[in-house]
């Protein structure tokens, strides 16, 4: 490992999504490897949007930021909130998303941090569409080499469900393909589907680079509070973050819950399920409360990012949602989870990466997202294995090598073979 800054090397990293935004857990990739990749030799300055964009700010990871290093917030605005009349907008302003506008500041500013920083080699991440718009135009016009981060995929056989923007997606996935000098994703599913979409591309293109957990983050949360309970029951799981209603619908385990509580398997004095930060709580609270299981389940506000590790480590048990049509994806939380050492019940198709991840771990309670009945079954037995102690739980030698270092060395280690095979 080289001492930060050691050979000279710059990398400049191009991310919607960085402090103080606080809306995605996938602000934590940029984060670290910003934070990181010092110590690997390479310096790295980023390019962001301007903080009116987000839907939540916080000011709790600017301390994370590096001190010194170039941070650029170009200009941008949300299409949806800041150029729309009684809620429309062109839809030329919205492709491919409504902060195409970040692509125009972010082009003009970027090439001059570029004259100012010159660094080796551009990076940019998804899923923001508009992050790899302006790294493929940056790489163009500067010629320097460029990684496209896509993490996921960027279209899907339905996504995105409208045909404008799917064209326009499709398009931008073309180009970034084509012109990227490395492609890479979170999950060894989405490299081998994009390397079946587009066989023309050289196999030593796509790289994976997986997310992981971060120590540091979790030794502060260790010695803070978490989230006080409402709740008495002698059991309380947790799931942390947004639930998609599509990609991680949790009707099957409402229903899985009322039929237990309905069976007297489950009452509030044994149980409590807290949904952190849903990002859809109006939607989820109506089919809550139209089961009658309001008392088993909290439906509970966001809070900072340390605050939700603190939760974690004090959870009896932590619930992962992930449905069948996402199998080449792991959401990042899971690495979180596995370095929080509580018990798992994943909700997830037995054939995807993310169950794939959690048997490598030893983890056995796996049960798909859309069976109710299973998940009945499956949700007693964890209770009962909480309870008299057979969970299984991950020790921390297991878990450590998902870190965010050991991730930032790959990363690293992939900028070094680029820059030394130009």
């Amino acid at each position: 490992m080289g001492s930060p800054g050691a050979g000279g090397r710059r990398v400049l990293l191009i991310a919607f999504h960085y402090p103080p935004a606080s809306e995605s857990s996938g602000i934590q990739r940029t984060l670290k490897f910003s934070q990181y990749l010092p110590e690997h030799g390479w310096t790295p300055a980023v390019l962001s949007a301007h903080p009116r964009v987000y839907d939540r700010v916080s000011s709790e990871q600017l301390a994370e930021v590096p001190a010194g290093m170039p941070v650029l917030r170009a200009f941008a605005l949300d299409t949806a909130r800041h150029l729309s009349i009684a809620g429309r907008y062109p839809r030329a302003l919205a492709l491919p998303d409504r902060h195409v506008s970040w692509a125009l500041g972010g082009i003009v500013q970027g090439m001059a941090l570029i004259r100012r920083f010159r660094p080796d080699v551009l990076w940019s991440t998804y899923p923001i569409a508009s992050a790899q718009l302006i790294g493929a135009t940056l790489a163009r016009l500067t010629g320097l080499p460029w990684v496209a981060d896509l993490r996921d995929s960027m279209t899907e056989d339905e996504y995105p469900r409208d045909p404008v923007q799917r064209a326009s997606f499709l398009k931008l996935e073309k180009r970034v393909v084509t012109h990227a000098a490395r492609v890479v994703f979170t999950t060894p599913g989405a490299r081998a589907m994009y390397a079946a979409r587009y066989p023309e591309v050289p196999p030593e293109r796509w790289t994976v680079i997986e997310n992981g957990f971060d120590e540091e983050n979790f030794t502060r949360a260790a010695g803070r509070e978490p989230p006080p309970r409402s709740d008495r029951a002698r059991v309380r799981l947790v799931h942390s973050g947004v639930l998609y209603p599509s990609e991680r619908d949790p009707r099957p385990f409402f229903d899985a819950l009322a039929a237990l509580k309905a069976r007297g398997v489950v009452d509030a004095a044994r149980l409590c399920v807290v949904l952190r930060y849903t990002g859809h709580d109006a939607l989820h609270r109506s089919e809550i409360e139209r089961r009658g299981i309001q008392d088993l389940i909290e439906l509970a506000p966001p809070v900072p990012y340390e605050a939700a590790l603190a939760e974690q480590l004090a959870a009896d048990g932590l619930l992962l949602f992930q449905a069948a049509n996402c199998n080449h994806q792991i959401p990042a939380k899971l690495y979180e989870y596995l370095r929080a050492g509580r018990p798992i019940l994943a909700l997830t198709d037995a054939a995807g990466d993310t169950a794939a991840t959690l048997r490598a771990a030893g983890i056995d309670s796996i049960v798909a997202l859309d069976d109710a009945a299973a998940i009945e079954a499956a949700l007693a037995t964890f209770l009962d294995r909480i309870e008299d102690g057979s969970a299984v739980r991950i020790g921390r030698p297991q878990a450590e090598r998902h870190g965010r270092r050991a991730r930032t060395g790959e990363l690293a280690a992939l900028l070094d073979a680029l820059v030394a095979s130009r």
